[in-house]
């Protein structure tokens, strides 16, 4: 069966609605019922970074490039987390999924390994930050949200209860980003709102280009001040490294936040 200009390789219902695989041109995507993919990857290169917006979001790394205890809301098809994997040895991932269907399609169609140093728990995201913020604190170094379902992002991950039990599990000198919808100028404009609330404004937002996601990354309250010159150098680094382009994600950033990014670098 073709849907989406590609092959449907799988397909499988749960409460939540449909779940599809679909190939096409040496790619494979998850969808969740609409021409929209939650996740993409090259079949022949499970652990390489292909969709713009998962690659965007790794512009993290020019903040922390050594992330250690790291807590995921949203699996998706686990590129993210197979990214995170594969290239940072000391890195433990504490992953929320609501859907355990979306489990089973990473791990059979998306290569989702199983390995000691990633915990994936089915539920509510939202719910489950509320919990540990109720006993615990400074947990993670590194928070990554990326909650959507066939309709768009999950309310219960972009409220200001959540972004505040966030930055209760966070570290001091944590980091928050989030896969924003930008097209939706109200719901954005929204959750910006939230997250600048708690985060007391030390944010700054990555529009990706040639979508319409927006990555927005908040700095808890004492994370250290970075000089530009300092990123510069980095991101020359870390696109040798990982052949991702970290250069354009520092000049969009620059150009993007031509004020708030004078509170999270110094020029």
């Amino acid at each position: 069966m073709y849907k989406y200009d590609g092959l449907v390789v799988h397909q499988t219902h749960d409460d939540e609605g449909i779940i599809e695989v679909v190939d096409k041109n040496g790619e494979r995507a998850l969808h969740f019922g609409s021409h929209s993919r939650q996740s993409s990857m090259l079949i022949n290169e499970p652990n390489r970074l292909h969709s713009l917006y998962a690659r965007a979001m790794m512009a993290l790394l020019l903040f922390n490039d050594k992330p250690q205890e790291v807590l995921m809301i949203g699996l998706g098809g686990g590129t993210i987390a197979k990214f995170m994997l594969h290239q940072f040895a000391d890195c433990r991932l504490k992953i929320v999924e609501y859907r355990g269907g979306v489990l089973k399609v990473a791990r059979s169609h998306f290569s989702l390994p199983f390995d000691p140093r990633m915990k994936i728990k089915i539920g509510c995201g939202a719910q489950h930050v509320l919990q540990q913020s109720r006993n615990h604190s400074a947990l993670y170094d590194l928070a990554m949200i990326d909650a959507y379902d066939h309709a768009g992002m999950a309310p219960e991950v972009s409220s200001e209860l959540f972004f505040d039990n966030c930055r209760t599990l966070l570290t001091q000198n944590g980091l928050l980003v989030i896969n924003l919808w930008g097209t939706d100028k109200e719901l954005f404009q929204q959750v910006a709102w939230n997250l600048g609330r708690v985060f007391a404004w030390r944010m700054l937002f990555l529009p990706v280009r040639g979508r319409g996601n927006v990555i927005g990354f908040a700095f808890a309250e004492k994370f250290p001040k970075l000089a530009m010159k300092e990123l510069t150098e980095k991101a020359q680094k870390l696109e040798q490294q990982y052949q991702l382009e970290f250069p354009v994600f520092l000049q969009d950033l620059k150009r993007s936040n031509s004020r708030a990014i004078n509170r999270i670098v110094n020029k």
